[in-house]
């Protein structure tokens, strides 16, 4: 029977240890072999004590073991050797073979054993109390009679108390080290004995144990109890013969110790089980074996032959013993007994045959020669006499090195074996158990069924399927396909294996993982046979799993942790890819640099040789050298007669030169003196000839470089001059091109470097503006509901804040919080309505909530009830706010725009512009947008980037030709119908423009249809799209387009109001231009029926177009740090331009069509009271109509006449001017009657200029009055920035033109101030393009 062994920490060897948790499964062991007198194989040092004890006791029979409790001690002990218990505890070998027990040592819950020490208290006299300590096996303890379950066979040590002892209050009689134990045992005579615990490693503890009589040997048995090593102490009676043993030890106990044999005895793959006996009966001798064995500690035993060499009847059956050891035997077997040299006989003759062996032999059993310590150690032998005396002899041997080195193969080898057998008994264990199972599940007709029974996450599962129960009971093949947690997580497929169990149960293994808590699973035959639980599917729940909700957030994690990971490597990739590219232009620049310095040598080195031919030496009575000859380098004198040119009556007289055409610049600088030359009015300075020069250029002046003001320099052809002796060899004109090149390089490396710091100012200021408007539109609202933190974060906690005095829940008693996230989609569903409580600040209420880690916008509503009642739901908006910092991330909608504009390629007004724009900010909010258009003849084609044709459809009998192509960044689709519709020349402006767009809306549905597109949002403009919102719900919406909503915008309802009235009928969501427009508009028949979906976004403008900072057409870039600088640069281009005087007075520019919706008549006066304050007037527009435009022309001959310094009238449209203006003047007036929006109100405030305006409109919506609208600036999260106007007539003009123009007279700094404010307002696409945003989901819901 195997037995189980709970191995402690080792004190006493480094080599690693067995956990205490872990559990040995080792063989019975058949007996302890001495070694030979010289071996040559060493092992351990000191690993326990070896004594060989012979007595006179007269045993003639052999007598089992008694148990028995605690006894009157006797002063001569009966003969034999009889168990006693000690007081307090009894540790005995109960015989498992004849009870039927398992040997085994139980552990505690913590696998420590079960062995409880309780340290002692001391007595009045100082002596310690008795305290009781037991070890559990199977069994309970009971401490009245001493009965205890059976001790272990491991760690114990031995004491022997002689009669001399008496009377001694302490004396060492016995030392056992034993490797993994390491206990000191100290034994005290007469009153009790005391075990040290845990020298070196552990701290030390005492424990008392039973008092010890004389003639008494105390066997130890040492175990770990929650990391402390305790001794359990046995007493058994000896024969009197032992007292002499014990006096010779008492008379030298050092010596004695000394003399003990130090033996390494490794631990056999064979060991345990049936050396329970302390005592062997052998004839009349006595036997009894001190040792210490490796890997487990000391043990103290002696067994029965038979016991001790259970496996000599195999040996004797295959005749590896010799006939005097099988004679033994056979007598042992008739008689029960073996005389001491018959057992010697029988283990020299093992030794001898272990001796031999290399390794294991077939027994498994290690070979004598590893327990060996030395070839010269001396033993310590015990000689038997014939009075039972004892006598000791030998020495302990010296440590020895190789020995050491040697161990940790050895131990490495029994290890490995122990770990082979481990595993070959829970093999054993496992198959019996699963052939229970397998009986006890076919029996009840249970086709599946798993080991183990309870599965845990984070473990492997056997998972066995009886095929002949399952509809695959025909089929070859079995395959397991599951999943875990409801089929959403990591899916699995695996082949099944017919195992050995009884029947047909076939079996695979699957590891589970520690996130999942149920398994999904089916079974099949690899193709189309099914085995799915009658159409339930397999699942098997799991222990000690998460719960769904904790693995929900654990996706979340995950899903994060993905995302990261592959935003990292396309990161990395898009790092790479610019790199390459990088480096591929960079090539192509380089190859373009050295192309050009070629060039440009070739250029110089043609040119240098014309002037050499024509260079002269001299001129007659104007210059000549001397020397005549001379070489680069040389020092030459230049004559000059002053008398022959412009500088006759010059003091002073100067040379400015170069060489080889100027090349290098000016090189050559001195001053002429006079010379004594008598014929003429000579003058000569000395000058160095360049290095490598050919030809030598100049002019004559009357002062040094920027003081001369009077030239002679040949009529405008400079002087040169050849030089005699040039070296204008090969190498020089490869110098030269390398000269040319370098210089290349470093301009190209400025100029890259100019822009690269551009573009990256440009980025910081667009995140940073946009970072401020995201904030402005959070408190935008703030009068009715705000958030603390502003800007929500996913997985925390925030506060809702909710002013229901401005709303319609006005006076409600009670008010409700209802909210979910994701635009309502959120996987947890709403959240439970919230009763609000009263805030701090006055009217508002708050609430607190929780926001989940995949959130990405969180949306509520108000109620008066918990179950509702009235609701605010911001006019069927309902209320939603970012969420930042969430795992998930919304999906992108796609939107298409069908327009008949589109700027710059095909613009009329403001709505080719909003389309752009607005195309493009909600494109850079990562949505899909595409634009379908007219392909006009009209175009302006150079903005269309890869423009080419796709395909071909047909609709109404016509054929349409699709081309595409990039415009602003945006994918447009160009319809061109074979019918000339859009072959006119025109955009607007012809009788059948009705018929024409009607086609188009028509042609463009249907270009979705058959394209296959499927958009979630169509976006039509005007009345020229108005069609396309009721086609589309009459002929489109039952026809594959069913996902789309449609959205209609007004731009003016000035035009085509029947058309637009009807898309408004049809369309799901309506906006115009501007807040206060819809007001302005609500009452007209096209709208008033429609209020509740009719919405005022506001226009913006784009910033990448309208940029002072990186617009082309002004003199010198600007922000608003520098905004007065480049402003003024830019009035003086335009000033210049326009050929009106250059001054710094007040400009006031004016940008506009020339229609009555502009104000015409304030336009004219504007003019004219600015010339009255004596300030520059500039406009820009043309008028449609033919009368107002020639009305203008006359008025521009006028002013040219009357004030042709201060006035300028461009009655034509011109682009760069525009932008010119823009940034050149200091105000910008708008003085419409009506505007929708008005996007002249916002370039001016993007370039600085202060807008003055009519209060109207989008005009009303963007500009605020310095003196008159700072409340209202404050509630929009801005400050006052212009001049506005409320009436129509001419003293409103006065009023705001007078006020502006008298503050840049009066307040210039204060002024200067209001541009940079101006400036930094964010009138862009950023704020309109998030509440399109709302609008499209608003329209989706």
């Amino acid at each position: 029977m195997d037995a189980i062994l709970q191995p402690s920490q080792n004190l006493f060897t480094s080599r690693p240890q067995i956990s205490n948790n872990a559990q040995l499964h080792i063989k019975p062991f058949f007996g302890f072999f001495l070694k030979p007198p010289h071996s040559s194989k060493k092992e351990f040092t000191r690993h326990g004590l070896s004594l060989r004890i012979s007595a006179s006791a007269d045993f003639q029979k052999k007598r089992q073991k008694k148990v028995s409790t605690s006894r009157p001690r006797t002063a001569v002990p009966a003969k034999g050797f009889f168990p006693k218990a000690p007081t307090g505890a009894s540790v005995q070998k109960q015989d498992g073979r004849n009870k039927g027990q398992d040997d085994s040592i139980p552990t505690s819950s913590s696998g420590a054993s079960a062995l409880d020490v309780v340290k002692p208290e001391a007595s009045d006299s100082g002596e310690l109390v008795g305290s009781s300590q037991e070890m559990r096996i199977d069994g309970e303890v009971d401490n009245n009679n001493g009965k205890v379950g059976e001790r272990s066979p491991v760690k114990e040590s031995v004491a022997i108390v002689s009669e001399s002892q008496f009377g001694c209050n302490k004396s060492i009689v016995s030392l056992d080290k034993f490797e993994n134990a390491g206990a000191l045992v100290e034994a005290e005579v007469g009153t009790s004995a005391i075990v040290e615990i845990g020298l070196e490693q552990n701290n030390l503890d005492i424990v008392q144990v039973s008092p010890v009589t004389k003639g008494e040997i105390i066997l130890g048995t040492v175990e770990s109890v929650s990391g402390i090593e305790a001794t359990i102490h046995e007493s058994l009676s000896v024969d009197e013969s032992l007292e002499n043993v014990a006096a010779l030890l008492k008379a030298d106990a050092e010596t004695a110790l000394a003399n003990m044999e130090i033996e390494a005895k490794s631990l056999t793959p064979t060991f345990i089980s049936e050396f329970s006996e302390a005592i062997e009966v052998v004839e009349d001798k006595v036997i009894t074996e001190v040792g210490g064995f490796d890997n487990v500690g000391g043990l103290v035993t002696s067994v029965k032959p038979r016991s001790m060499i259970p496996s000599l009847e195999t040996s004797l059956s295959e005749g590896r013993l010799t006939g005097e050891v099988a004679d033994i035997i056979e007598a042992y077997d008739a008689s029960g007994s073996i005389g001491i040299s018959e057992a010697r006989t029988i283990i020299a003759e093992i030794e001898k045959r272990v001796e031999g062996d290399e390794g294991v032999d077939n027994d498994g059993i290690y070979s004598r020669s590893e327990a060996t310590i030395s070839d010269n150690d001396q033993r310590a032998s015990v000689a038997e006499g014939g009075d039972g005396r004892v006598e000791a002899e030998g020495n302990i041997p010296d440590y020895d090195a190789t020995a050491a080195s040697s161990a940790p193969m050895k131990e490495k080898e029994v290890d490995d074996s122990s770990e082979r057998l481990k595993q070959e008994m829970e093999a054993a264990m496992r198959r019996q158990v699963l052939e229970e199972l397998a009986q006890e599940n076919f029996f009840k007709s249970n086709k599946l069924f798993t080991y183990p029974k309870v599965v845990s996450a984070g473990e492997d599962v056997e998972v066995f399927l009886n095929r002949s129960l399952s509809p695959l009971k025909d089929e070859p093949n079995v395959l397991i396909m599951g999943a875990f947690n409801d089929w959403r997580w990591r899916s699995f497929t695996t082949k099944l294996n017919k195992s050995n169990l009884t029947g047909d149960w076939w079996s695979c293994q699957i590891r589970v993982p520690e996130q999942a808590f149920v398994i999904d699973f089916v079974f099949f035959n690899g193709k189309n046979v099914y085995d799915n639980n009658d159409g339930k599917d397999f699942h098997i729940a799991l222990e000690g799993s998460m719960d769904p909700s904790a693995f929900e957030d654990f996706l979340l994690e995950e899903k994060q942790q993905e995302l990261e990971r592959l935003a990292k490597e396309q990161a990395e990739r898009d790092r790479k890819a610019e790199e390459q590219r990088r480096i591929e232009a960079e090539k192509a620049a380089w190859e373009a640099d050295r192309a050009q310095a070629r060039a440009d040598v070739d250029k110089q080195r043609k040119n240098l040789q014309e002037m050499i031919k024509k260079a002269p030496t001299s001129v007659s009575n104007v210059w000549y050298f001397e020397p005549s000859e001379f070489d680069c380098g040389d020092s030459v004198k230049l004559f000059y007669n002053q008398n022959s040119g412009p500088l006759g009556r010059s003091d002073e007289i100067w040379i400015h030169g170069g060489h080889n055409g100027w090349q290098e610049g000016l090189s050559i600088v001195a001053r002429f003196v006079k010379s004594s030359r008598a014929d003429g009015d000579w003058w000569y300075a000395e000058v160095t000839v360049p290095d490598r020069a050919c030809v030598l250029d100049w002019v004559f002046t009357n002062g040094p470089p920027q003081k001369a003001s009077v030239y002679d320099n040949n009529k405008r052809q400079d002087f040169h001059a050849a030089v005699p002796k040039p070296v204008a060899d090969e190498l020089y004109w490869v110098e030269q091109e390398q000269v040319i090149y370098r210089k290349l390089q470093e301009e190209r490396r400025l100029r890259e470097e100019a822009i690269r710091a551009k573009a990256e100012k440009t980025a910081r200021m667009k995140a940073e503006m946009k970072e401020k408007t995201l904030k402005r539109f959070l408190l935008s609202q703030k009068h009715i509901v705000y958030t603390d933190p502003l800007e929500l974060e996913a997985g925390k906690a925030a506060m809702v804040y909710y002013n229901p005095s401005n709303t319609v829940l006005n006076g409600k008693p009670e008010v409700w919080f209802r909210g979910s996230f994701n635009r309502w989609t959120h996987r947890k569903g709403p959240l439970s309505p919230q009763k609000m409580i009263p805030a701090e600040n006055g009217s508002h209420v708050k609430t607190a909530v929780k926001i989940p880690p995949d959130a990405y916008v969180m949306d509520f509503v108000f109620s008066e009830r918990e179950d509702g009642g009235i609701f605010d739901n911001k006019d069927g908006m309902d209320y939603h706010l970012p969420v930042y910092g969430g795992i998930a991330k919304e999906s992108p909608m796609h939107i298409v725009h069908i327009s008949v504009e589109m700027a710059p390629i095909a613009k009329v007004g403001g709505l080719g512009d909003v389309v752009t724009s607005l195309s493009r900010a909600v494109q850079d909010l990562n949505h899909n947008v595409d634009i379908v258009l007219p392909k006009y003849d009209c175009m302006n084609v150079s903005h269309i980037k890869d423009l080419h044709y796709q395909r071909s459809y047909s609709w109404g009998g016509t054929e349409i030709k699709v081309w595409f192509g990039k415009v602003e960044g945006l994918s447009v689709y160009f319809l061109e119908p074979v019918n000339g519709f859009f072959w006119v020349g025109c955009i607007y402006g012809r009788n059948n423009d009705a018929q024409r767009f009607d086609f188009f809306c028509h042609a463009a549905l249907e270009f979705l249809q058959q394209s296959g597109f499927h958009p979630d949002i169509i976006h039509c403009h005007d009345w020229s799209t108005a069609p396309v919102a009721w086609l589309f719900k009459d002929h489109y919406v039952q026809y594959g387009l069913t996902k789309a909503r449609v959205v209609f915008t007004i731009h003016n309802l000035e035009f085509g109001a029947g058309l637009i009235g009807k898309a408004m009928g049809y369309a799901d969501k309506a906006t115009t231009v501007s807040h206060t427009y819809s007001k302005e508009v609500a009452g007209n028949p096209a709208i008033a029926p429609y209020l509740g979906k009719f919405y005022g976004i506001l226009n913006g403008i784009d910033p990448d177009i309208w940029d002072p900072f990186n617009d082309k057409f002004i003199p010198v870039p600007y922000t608003s740090e520098n905004v007065i600088e480049g402003k003024q640069a830019a009035k003086r281009a335009l000033q210049q331009r326009l050929g009106i005087k250059v001054a710094d007075i007040p400009v006031v520019g004016i940008i506009s069509r020339l229609t009555h919706q502009k104000g015409i008549h304030l336009i004219k006066h504007t003019i004219f009271r600015t010339l009255e304050r004596n300030g520059q007037v500039v406009l820009l527009g043309s008028a449609p109509d033919p009368r107002i435009q020639n009305d203008f022309v006359n008025l521009e001959h006028q002013l040219r006449t009357s004030h042709s310094d201060r006035a300028r009238l461009v009655l034509t449209y011109d682009e760069p001017l525009s932008h010119l203006i823009y940034a050149g003047a200091d105000f910008i007036v708008v003085p419409s009657i009506f505007e929708p929006c008005g996007l002249t109100q916002l370039v001016a405030m993007r370039y600085g200029s202060i807008p003055v305006v009519r209060k109207t409109g989008g005009l009303y919506d963007t500009v605020f009055d310095v003196d008159h609208d700072k409340e209202r600036a404050q509630a929009q999260g801005l400050e006052p920035n212009g001049f506005s106007f409320e009436g129509a007539d001419t003293a409103g003009v006065d009023y705001a033109l007078n006020r502006a123009i008298s503050a840049w007279y009066d307040g210039r700094e204060w002024f200067n101030s209001l541009c940079k404010r101006v400036m930094e307002q964010d009138w862009s696409w950023n704020r309109p393009a998030l509440d399109y945003l709302e609008l499209y989901y608003a329209a989706r819901k």
